[in-house]
C-alpha cells in the first residue's frame, strides 16, 4: 500500500516526539480518529488546525500548507455496488488507516475479532434527519510471536 511521503515524515515526527493521537486530540481540541484521518492524508485541516499540528510534531511550517489540501481518498480500486454496503467500504478507504493506526496504539500489534464480535445499529432521531449508529464491538487478538 502506498503511504504519501507526507505521512511518513509526521508519523516519523509524531514517534520522535512520543505522541500519541490522543495527546494531539488534546493539542487540536479534534477527535483522534480524525486527526489520523489528517495525517494519513485522508482528511484536510483548516489553516489552524495543520499550524497547531506541524508545531506540536516540532515541524517546518512548510508541511501546514500541505495538510490544508483537498486529499484524494481511498485505499483501492475494488467497489461494492449496493449502495448501503459501498458506504461501509467508503468509510473504511477514508478512516480505515487511521482506525488501525489509533487501534494499535491503544492495543498493540494485532486485530478486532470478527467472531467474538458485536455490532449493533440504533436510530438516532435528529431533526435534521435520523441518524444510524453503528456500534462495533470486538475482542482483540493480538498476533502471536513464535
Amino acid at each position: 500500500m502506498f503511504i504519501p511521503e507526507i505521512t511518513q515524515k509526521l508519523l516519523a515526527a509524531k514517534k520522535d516526539k512520543e505522541l500519541t493521537f490522543a495527546d494531539l486530540e488534546k493539542i487540536l481540541g479534534r477527535d483522534e480518529v480524525w486527526i489520523a484521518a489528517v495525517i494519513y492524508r485522508q482528511a484536510s485541516a483548516s489553516p489552524e488546525e495543520a499550524k497547531l499540528l506541524v508545531e506540536a510534531l516540532g515541524l517546518d511550517a512548510s508541511y501546514a500548507q500541505q495538510l490544508t489540501e483537498y486529499p484524494v481518498k481511498g485505499l483501492g480500486p475494488v467497489v461494492p455496488t449496493d449502495p448501503l454496503i459501498y458506504r461501509f467500504y467508503e468509510i473504511m478507504q477514508v478512516y480505515g488507516m487511521p482506525l488501525k493506526a489509533v487501534i494499535h496504539e491503544k492495543f498493540g500489534d494485532g486485530i478486532m475479532s470478527a467472531i467474538d464480535f458485536t455490532l449493533d445499529v440504533e436510530k438516532e432521531e435528529d431533526p435534521k434527519g435520523d441518524r444510524v449508529k453503528v456500534i462495533m464491538s470486538g475482542k482483540f487478538l493480538p498476533y502471536k510471536k513464535w
